[in-house]
């Protein structure tokens, strides 16, 4: 095999979702290091009477999930084949509640001896399975705690009033993953404080990981995207390894999208929940300035994720089906409910633009609802721009925000 080979097979083993989530990746010292105490705070708490609870903080692309995937496996190994150990024969599950992300783990399973399917559930299945069996499990590990629901959903078959609170009482150690900076509905409204209020019933303690891994960029970029999700607007950041660019047609960024793409794999075009859709098996389109381009399908029975998925260059993402994923190149369409206050030199969101509805179902027990509005669209753009491991393009469909920002890099 000659050395082009060689690389073309590197760079498609390195490009698959099972790769960057595989419980055999290289873990940095930060993350070996908490794996250690979390395998250790499992040990010395699965045979107590009381619940405990493990949260682990940390930004998009901190490696949250890699490590969760990490101890899960060795969790499941000590179980299957360590007599002398306190783990041996314990129950232990691995809870999500993104059905796109629960194919990947799923996925991974198949080839590895430790792991079974069936180890991988979306919440609602395990609380209602350990309701019907009358069991409780050992450990449960939670990927995406952000995403659970804090009411009751009697359309997703969810009776209780908040996912975490009621596994925790269906469980014996919690280890969650937690980013409030994540959350997406209204239904699934967290902050930090309701967290507390439930883990703080509990013995309980927490970690962060903070050692950025998906962005392959200097601060300044990673700053930059921080600040616009807190609607500042920060000088563009220098010419770097990164590509980072602002776009005025969004034609010509989808072809530098799939350019990237037939080079580099894995590069997409994404955007805010601006544009219509519905789940009734009809295609719905992006539509901007000579642009229109076909939402995600929805696919649940799909073995592979929308990300992995060669047929989706054809198609815009959603925060839903790339929220997790690594992608090599993202273009994202920022659409008409993100604009530009010229008086205030800000941001600014626009939420009755906002066409994902489904998020905004309001609830009684939520205060200041607009506000709420406003940071899950804020959550959605943040996620969004945080996909891309090499480059992050960015075309604003509003004309004000579009005149800043390409002032701003030309």
């Amino acid at each position: 095999m000659n050395g082009a080979s060689i690389d073309i097979k590197k760079q498609q083993v390195e490009n698959a979702a099972i790769y960057k989530l595989s419980p055999f990746k290289a873990l940095s010292d930060e993350q070996m290091r908490l794996k250690e105490k979390i395998i250790t705070f499992c040990k010395e708490n699965v045979k107590n009477s009381t619940p405990t609870v493990l949260v682990i903080h940390g930004d998009a692309g901190t490696g949250k999930s890699v490590l969760l995937n990490s101890v899960f496996y060795e969790l499941q190994m000590l179980s299957k084949n360590k007599v002398d150990d306190p783990l041996y024969h314990t129950n232990n599950r691995f809870i999500v509640n993104h059905p796109e992300m629960l194919k990947l783990y799923k996925n991974i399973s198949e080839d590895l001896s430790n792991f079974r399917k069936k180890d991988f559930e979306r919440p609602t299945s395990f609380i209602n399975q350990m309701h019907k069996q009358g069991g409780t499990a050992d450990i449960v590990l939670i990927d995406e705690a952000h995403l659970l629901l804090t009411k009751s959903d009697k359309y997703n078959r969810f009776y209780q009033e908040n996912h975490l609170e009621e596994m925790i009482k269906l469980s014996k150690v919690v280890i969650i993953v937690f980013d409030e900076k994540q959350m997406l509905k209204m239904k699934s409204y967290w902050d930090k404080q309701k967290l507390l209020e439930i883990i703080d019933q509990y013995p309980n303690t927490s970690f962060h990981l903070t050692n950025q891994f998906r962005i392959k960029a200097d601060q300044d970029v990673i700053e930059w995207i921080e600040q616009f999700v807190q609607k500042r607007i920060l000088p563009l950041p220098q010419k770097q390894d990164f590509d980072f660019q602002i776009f005025d047609d969004p034609v010509e960024m989808y072809r530098r999208i799939k350019e990237r793409n037939a080079t580099h794999q894995l590069s997409r075009i994404v955007s805010t929940y601006d544009y219509p859709y519905k789940l009734d098996g009809k295609d719905y389109f992006v539509q901007e300035k000579n642009f229109k381009l076909r939402w995600d399908r929805y696919q649940p029975n799909a073995k592979h994720a929308w990300a992995e998925r060669a047929d989706t260059i054809d198609e815009v993402g959603s925060v839903y089906t790339v929220q997790g994923f690594d992608l090599n190149y993202v273009g994202v369409i920022l659409g008409p409910s993100v604009s530009y206050d010229e008086e205030h030199d800000q941001i600014k969101i626009n939420s009755d633009k906002y066409e994902d509805q489904a998020a905004f179902i309001l609830r009684k027990d939520v205060k200041n609802p607009e506000a709420i509005k406003e940071q899950i669209i804020l959550n959605s753009i943040n996620v969004l721009m945080t996909r891309g491991v090499h480059g992050l393009y960015i075309y604003p469909s509003d004309a004000t925000l579009r005149k800043k920002l390409l002032s701003l890099y030309r």
